[in-house]
């Protein structure tokens, strides 16, 4: 029983980065879902591998065909020696091991109704359009979630039909819109009036819960009301003093299969007929997709693959909008361009025994040539890319002579990763994930070259990575997760001329953007955060959202452990580092590091004390002095009450060692305040509370003499200022996250501290994963996602490789999968800029950016 506890809380870690994207209630509902994926071709495979990846019930997949040579360009789990074979039983086992919480079954009989009456989802893939009506036809009788999905070489759609009665319960996944409360009317109907802190969110017909609200108790336990937002309205008086978010669910009515025939072959008319005339049709775009309809290509697997996986989620949980009902997908701008020589003949597509027939159907075998000679870079080995290593391994990528991969990626393989990095397994954990990645791709393909490095990417590698190198580069593909790598590979591309491939994700959104040395715009400098910037006030006094507790949390973690550890535990080069900031900051340092020496503790004792004395500082004394400077009744010199709208009247906390949040600051906190000096910490909680019975905490009396500055112009003006440092800044968010480790006490200590101001405040807590996700800005990445966007980023590699010069035949993508929002757009072209010779030696430089393009500012280059 402790074996099979401990097992399934292993799996637990694996999909806790699903959790945070799809929610805990979403989770278990998935874990209880049977779905079937009918047809084990490279297309059913990438959808089954995701499915199992997301956590469902059970996942059965059928195929009655044997593995044939075409199979090879996009079914990743077959193998040479797999030919003849069953599809379905060759890659049974290999999706088994993605996640031992799902159980995978193969059936290799034909479809029928008994059947399909055991799963709640059914999925169709490489199907006959005879199959797809009768099984659709039965699964809308039946109350069964249907999904057709099929790729024709460079052409992919889908379908959807999930019943007339499906609920969808959260549309976009989006975090509740949230406003302050300052007034609401005795009318019928009420008026609520909302801060002008910020624009709220509302429109017609939302629902809407109230919570701490005063007064007017009986709203707060009201079930959702539908709400009607008239201009806004600022109250002079604020009795109530809490939010009130939404809670809507959304009714969804599908057609069945048969049913949509009609509505199929409009779309298709449309699709392939010209934009001026509909009842003409697009001879030269109908010609393309015959030629291309024979290839199986893996990055197009890949996109509609993940598409399709997310569906079937959808499909499980009602978390998400579904598809309605129709999807059409292609990507014809890859094939080569006629007017540049580059038609292909039957001769040329022919298939070849290869492992890559379904690629050379659709490109030719002189292309397929080429790829294999390609040198690529590739940057990052996590989600993204280990699904490039993926599609490359299929497309046979630096298979060929002279042809070569460099992977590098210097972090290692942890249990959470094995969610949504598919190239990994359980026996990895702890392993190198470039050296771990590169062995997986070599059993896919045992022709690619490929070597693994475990090097940052970053100017104190460049003695590595060196001209040399990025000349003998044919690409560069960067899969990473912060902006400024992103910026300095960029960089470098610029630099070298090479081009670049990119991508990232967010949850269910992503994006790609490809960088074509002369003719697209580069990723360019860093823009400044997406996230709003929090007042320093703020902050330090006047929180009102669970955010704001959560970004003091961690300024008081980067302050009280980070900046003092680092001060302590100096490095060799500590004194020159100081040396050199000037003489009154480096005093201040060498004075703060006095302070940390002279207060160390001497044992595990003296680290409990102190902690229970931070403690009674943040939480007791803290809040009664600012409640002494602003009394709960004090009114401004308008003659209105200080705390009212935003500001909330907070209240001061008294000390329990039962409560399990106030020993869990004393615990993460003494553990880390001894993890600074040496000192062996325990989480012995019996043992601690033994410690807090005999310390002494220092009476607190407030001072009339404080001044609290209530503004940030005020708290400019003042010491409080330079005692926050420099680091809080305005945009707090640029801080370094805490390590994501459970066992290290730095999420303890950020989720116990934020909770504890927000009792202070009366701010609904948030959990740990909801803390995580906020304090640490962890990217939460799954794998239908980063399918999609590796998918797409190899659509862009098949243009490069063939050296496509139009701008128009490339593409950058925005993506939604939540809602259906999926834009395909031109890039930017390259900065164009004027050469003037000057009177002094050299010449003036000046860029001349499109004028709807603020990230480039004109600046005067002299170039000697």
């Amino acid at each position: 029983g402790a074996l099979e506890c401990a097992s399934k809380c292993l799996e637990l870690l694996k999909s806790w980065t699903v959790r945070y994207v799809l929610g805990h209630d979403a989770m278990r509902t998935m874990g209880k879902a049977n779905v079937l994926i009918s047809g084990m071709k490279g297309l059913g495979v990438e959808v089954a591998k995701n499915v199992v990846l997301a956590g469902v019930g059970s996942v059965t997949i059928q195929d009655q065909g044997s593995a044939e040579w075409t199979d090879l360009s996009s079914q990743f789990y077959l193998r040479e020696s797999d030919l003849g074979e069953n599809r379905a039983l060759c890659s049974e086992k290999a999706l088994a091991r993605l996640n031992s919480h799902v159980r995978v079954s193969a059936c290799t009989e034909a479809l029928n109704q008994d059947f399909l009456r055991n799963f709640q989802v059914v999925v169709l893939t490489d199907s006959s359009l005879e199959e797809q009506r009768w099984v659709g036809a039965f699964c809308h009788t039946n109350n069964i979630r249907f999904i057709v999905a099929d790729t024709k070489g460079l052409c992919g759609q889908l379908f959807c039909d999930f019943g007339e009665a499906f609920e969808v319960r959260d549309s976009d996944g989006e975090s509740p819109h949230s406003a302050m409360i300052t007034h609401i009317s005795k009318e019928n109907p009420g008026i609520v009036s909302c801060t002008d802190e910020q624009a709220h969110e509302f429109t017609d017909g939302m629902q809407v819960t109230f919570s701490g609200v005063q007064g007017m108790t009986e709203l707060n336990s009201c079930g959702p009301i539908e709400i009607k937002p008239q201009r806004r309205l600022m109250s002079l008086y604020s009795i109530f003093n809490d939010w009130f978010q939404i809670s809507q669910t959304q009714p969804l009515i599908s057609m069945s299969f048969h049913k949509t025939d009609a509505e199929l072959l409009v779309a298709m008319a449309k699709q392939l007929s010209t934009a001026a005339n509909f009842d003409k049709f697009d001879e030269d775009v109908v010609h393309k997709l015959s030629l291309v309809a024979a290839g199986d290509l893996a990055p197009v697997n890949a996109f509609i693959g993940g598409l399709a996986a997310q569906e079937v989620m959808k499909a499980c949980t009602g978390k998400f909008t579904p598809l309605k009902q129709w999807f059409y997908f292609d990507s014809l701008e890859c094939l080569p361009d006629q007017e540049d020589g580059g038609l292909l003949t039957e001769e040329a597509c022919a298939p070849r025994s290869s492992r890559y027939d379904g690629q050379v159907a659709v490109f030719g075998a002189d292309f397929q040539e080429k790829i294999k000679k390609q040198r690529y870079f590739l940057v990052g080995a996590g989600a993204i890319g280990c699904e490039l290593l993926k599609n490359f391994a299929l497309i046979g990528l630096g298979a060929g002579e002279g042809g070569h991969i460099t992977v590098t990626d210097m972090d290692s393989i942890e249990r959470s990763n094995l969610n949504r990095q598919f190239l990994f397994r359980s026996e990895d954990i702890g392993r190198q994930k470039s050296e771990a990645a590169a062995e997986a791709v070599k059993k896919m393909n045992p022709s690619v070259n490929i070597t693994a490095h475990q090097n940052r990417v970053c100017p104190e590698s460049e003695g590595i990575y060196t001209h040399q190198f990025y000349s003998g580069l044919d690409g560069v593909a960067a899969a990473l997760d912060n902006v400024d790598a992103r910026v300095y590979l960029d960089g470098r591309c610029v630099q070298y001329q090479r081009p670049m491939l990119e991508g990232g994700t967010l949850g269910s959104k992503g994006h790609t953007l490809v960088v074509v040395p002369h003719l697209t715009e580069s990723y360019g400098p860093a823009s400044s955060s997406g996230q709003k910037a929090i007042p320093l006030c703020t902050l330090k006094h006047f929180p009102h959202r669970i955010e704001h507790t959560l970004q003091w949390a961690r300024d008081q973690f980067e302050g009280l452990f980070k900046h003092s550890a680092e001060n302590v535990n100096h490095d060799p080069e500590f004194w020159a580092r100081t040396v050199a900031r000037g003489e009154v900051e480096a005093v201040e340092v060498l004075e703060g590091v006095y302070a940390n020496l002279s207060d160390r503790p001497q044992d595990w004792t003296e680290c409990v004390t102190w902690a229970r004395i931070q403690w009674e500082s943040l939480y007791n004394n803290d809040i009664a002095q600012l409640l002494h400077c602003f009394p709960p009744n004090h009114v401004t010199s308008s003659g209105l009450p200080f705390w009212m709208g935003a500001k909330r009247c907070p209240h001061p906390l008294t000390f329990d060692p039962a409560n399990t949040t106030h020993m869990d600051f004393v615990v993460a906190a003494a553990n880390l305040y001894g993890q600074i000096y040496g000192i062996e910490g325990s989480r012995d909680h019996e043992g601690i509370q033994k410690i807090l019975s005999g310390v002494r905490v220092p009476e607190f009396t407030p001072k009339s003499s404080v001044k609290i500055a209530v503004t940030d112009e005020e708290l400019a003006e003042s010491k409080e200022r330079k005692e926050e440092g420099e680091q809080a800044g305005l945009d707090l968010w640029g801080l370094s996250p805490p390590n994501d480790d459970d066992s290290n006490f730095h999420m303890d200590y950020i989720v116990a501290t934020s909770n504890l101001r927000a009792e202070n405040y009366d701010i609904p807590a948030a959990d740990r994963h909801k803390s995580k996700l906020i304090a640490g800005r962890i990217i939460p990445a799954i794998a239908t996602t980063t399918a999609a966007v590796a998918g797409l980023m190899c659509l862009e590699l098949y243009k490069l490789v063939q050296g496509h010069r139009r701008i128009s035949s490339f593409r950058v993508a925005y993506v939604n999968m939540a809602v259906q929002y999926y834009v395909l757009s031109q890039p930017g072209r390259a900065p164009t800029f004027t050469v003037s010779k000057t009177s002094s030696p050299g010449w003036d430089v000046q860029f001349c950016p499109r004028k709807a393009d603020d990230r480039l500012l004109k600046k005067k280059w002299c170039f000697k």
